[in-house]
């Protein structure tokens, strides 16, 4: 299991260093570029003979007949196991009766993944102290975005207290939720920065109303002192190094702060801050960014493992966003229902391959056809359960025929539900071609369809677990190569990579801290 530990230097100031262990495979850490690179390369040769997870889509699963990619004796085992069991899978779970070279996959995936186990904010600075946030600040955040802004807001202020830093420029801010954190209950002084001019409006009409709020408590504390520090707005589209570089080259002049020049196009306007915040030059400053949208990330952060010649396509970057923790503690019937949402996008893919070969070569999207098929389903069962019953029927009695085409299901006794696929196939498909703008062929022959790939549709499930082992591995890949890139280029920071958030409230919970020295 990693572990974090701290070792002192001969200046008396505590390194964070992460060592991964696990018995019977070696060691690594990320603590030197050296390491680093020796890790990724590790990842490396171990996905080059697992190409076939991330190289292609579930979509493709019978149009490309990816279960013969794997081994059979794997796909033979899981097929029969309980869904729990799969679902655990990109976990680290295996039984002792399963094949010992799927064991190895699974314990050698998860073992040179990054532990996602919350570190404990002391490992990092003493001082953090995570303050809950009051309700006017947390209005408008879900339970995951008010644990991410609680938790990286106090690692910000005890990061730029301790640098010293005038302004903290949050890239990336939305509508500004961290900023406003960090101005109103951390009274830093703070540029919010999005390239949505749409973001910047609703950041300060929300930092107007909290401003009241402080304002009413200052004046009913009757102390009269404290002055507000309130964030500035910038609405511009970063798009290079260079233009965060700029950032850092405020001129303070008259008590104006200038933009750097933006792209055309967008809206440009004036940062207005005090003299006192960069009054120097060379003043210190804190970049920041909350899961930043689009390119923010790595135009902040430029990938550094090219040496490795190793490349991730869309198919690998999407399945690196997959959630072991989150997977694992979801409900069978959920995951039944995803796994049916599945073969039906798989089939559909060959309703287009057959039959709509120019369309498919666009690559198409259809969005959540199924998930949107599903909830209709469960209200329509539920409005009719409601009116047998109140109709006196009883459930053991029920017998839908093909009169109430729009119910092909069957409703059991404690309220169990079996769908029709077939049916919900067919569905699913005239949703899928009305998406696209097609009409459907008469000739289709959607019943055949099905019923030719129905005997390999119990394989997805456990396609898609092995496939999504692989997914904490890619992000691993992806985050060391942004933590070698500054490790590399920036050999007078500090730098570490660190899991500050809870991973089933916030699965993309690692955070890289570099702090120049």
């Amino acid at each position: 299991m990693p572990r974090l530990i701290l070792d002192g230097t001969s200046s008396g100031v505590k390194s964070r260093r992460l060592i991964f262990e696990m018995e019977g495979q070696p060691k690594y850490s990320c603590n030197s570029a050296a390491e680093t690179l020796e890790w990724i390369q590790a990842i490396v040769d171990f996905l080059q003979s697992y190409r076939f997870f991330f190289d292609t889509h579930v979509v493709n699963f019978f149009k490309d007949r990816l279960w013969e990619t794997v081994d059979k004796d794997w796909l033979d085992c899981l097929r029969n196991e309980p869904v729990e069991h799969l679902l655990q899978i990109p976990s680290g779970f295996v039984k002792d009766y399963w094949p010992a070279s799927l064991k190895k996959f699974i314990l050698t995936s998860r073992s040179l993944a990054f532990s996602r186990e919350q570190v404990k904010m002391e490992l990092i600075s003493h001082d953090i102290c995570v303050t809950p946030l009051n309700t006017v600040l947390a209005q408008g955040m879900n339970p995951k975005k008010k644990h991410e802004v609680e938790v990286l807001a106090a690692v910000v202020s005890s990061i730029a207290r301790k640098v010293a830093a005038h302004v903290v420029v949050d890239v990336g801010a939305g509508q500004g939720y961290l900023a406003q954190v960090l101005s109103f209950q951390y009274q830093l002084a703070v540029v919010a920065i999005d390239a949505s001019y749409h973001h910047g409006i609703v950041t300060n009409a929300r930092a107007e109303r909290i401003k009241k709020y402080y304002a009413a408590k200052i004046r009913k504390s009757g102390s009269g002192k404290g002055n507000l520090n309130i964030l500035k707005t910038v609405t511009c589209r970063v798009l290079s190094s260079s233009m965060l570089r700029n950032l850092s080259n405020f001129s303070c002049q008259k008590g104006v702060v200038k933009e750097p020049k933006m792209d055309e196009g967008h809206d440009v306007s004036e940062l207005n801050l005090p003299c006192n915040v960069l009054n120097a030059d060379g003043a210190s400053f804190v970049l920041a960014g909350l899961h930043a949208c689009g390119d923010l990330s790595v135009t902040m952060l430029r990938e550094g493992f090219k040496s490795t010649g190793f490349t991730l396509g869309k198919s690998a970057r999407d399945l690196a966003c997959q959630s072991a923790e989150r997977w694992k503690g979801l409900e069978e019937d959920f995951v039944v229902q995803n796994f049916e949402l599945h073969a039906f996008r798989a089939v559909f893919q060959m309703v287009l391959c057959r039959f709509y070969p120019e369309v498919l070569s666009t690559n198409p999207a259809i969005g959540r056809q199924g998930k949107a098929l599903r909830r209709q389903e469960r209200r329509r069962i539920a409005g009719y359960s409601m009116r047998l019953l109140g109709n006196g029927k009883s459930d053991s009695k029920l017998d839908m025929d093909s009169s109430h085409d729009e119910f092909q299901c069957k409703l059991r006794m404690g309220g169990e539900r079996c769908y029709d696929n077939l049916y919900l196939f067919e569905k699913f498909c005239n949703s899928g071609l009305s998406h696209l703008g097609l009409e459907p062929v008469e000739y289709i022959g959607l019943q055949g369809l099905w019923k030719e790939f129905e005997h390999f549709i119990d394989l997805i499930g456990p396609y898609w677990s092995l496939r999504a082992a692989v997914g904490p591995l890619l992000e691993t890949l992806v985050l060391l190569d942004r933590l070698l890139f500054l490790q590399e280029h920036c050999a007078s920071h500090e730098v570490v990579m660190l899991p500050i958030f809870d991973p089933l409230l916030s699965p993309r919970n690692l955070a890289i801290i570099a702090t120049k020295i």
